[in-house]
């Protein structure tokens, strides 16, 4: 696969021709979703998901067709019929030549006073997992973890810990769009250190192969 990273949480997916894009939320640019084969939202948070974003690839593409929790697709199943499906932590389906799995229940605790939502990961190809807003643990082999470096919800020895428990092949960053350029080295070297996996942060629009 083809990994192309946008901005904050969003990242794309190509394979044989086709695509997949995950989290066009309203951090992401206005085009993040425009193309694709298949879209997958992880939770309701409107930095991972913007409805607008969403319905602009599913009228684009006729063949589009989205995989998300009942959160979201209560907003969108009445728009596209037969093309919105709900799914939930252990679900596993196939859609444009993608293979996915699904893991995870809730968002991570923000406060004791914040209500828990649902977040689900979502594990690509058996190869590449991203977790939204959770620091999951699939219970099988992750090759390049989707990491959520900076968040309310988060502090760094929380994000070097979860990279050591999945133990991937690689991480790299999501959910980076609240890190200013100046602590970017602080958390590079950190978990470059400190994580027991390679780390490595994309641009946004830059790609790599998986």
């Amino acid at each position: 696969m083809k990994l192309t990273k946008r901005l904050h949480s969003c990242v794309q997916l190509e394979k044989d021709g086709r695509t997949l894009v995950i989290d066009p939320g309203a951090f992401s640019e206005p085009d993040a979703g425009l193309g694709a084969d298949v879209l997958l939202v992880t939770h309701e948070h409107p930095d991972h998901f913007e409805e607008g974003r969403i319905r602009a690839a599913l009228d684009a593409n006729p063949g589009a067709a989205l995989w998300t929790l009942r959160s979201v697709a209560e907003k969108l199943s009445a728009a596209y019929p037969g093309r919105v499906h709900t799914v939930g932590h252990g679900d596993a389906f196939d859609a444009a030549g993608f293979s996915v799995r699904v893991h995870g229940e809730l968002h991570a605790v923000i406060h004791p006073d914040v209500p828990r939502i649902t977040n689900v990961g979502f594990l690509v190809e058996g190869s590449l997992f991203h977790p939204g807003d959770a620091l999951t643990v699939p219970d099988a082999p992750v090759d390049t973890l989707m990491l959520p470096v900076h968040a309310p919800w988060n502090k760094i020895a929380e994000v070097i810990d979860y990279v050591r428990e999945v133990k991937p092949r690689q991480a790299i960053d999501i959910h980076d769009a609240y890190l200013s350029d100046i602590a970017r080295p602080i958390y590079d070297g950190a978990l470059a250190g400190l994580g027991g996996a390679p780390h490595r942060r994309l641009g946004a629009g830059e790609s790599a192969a998986l």
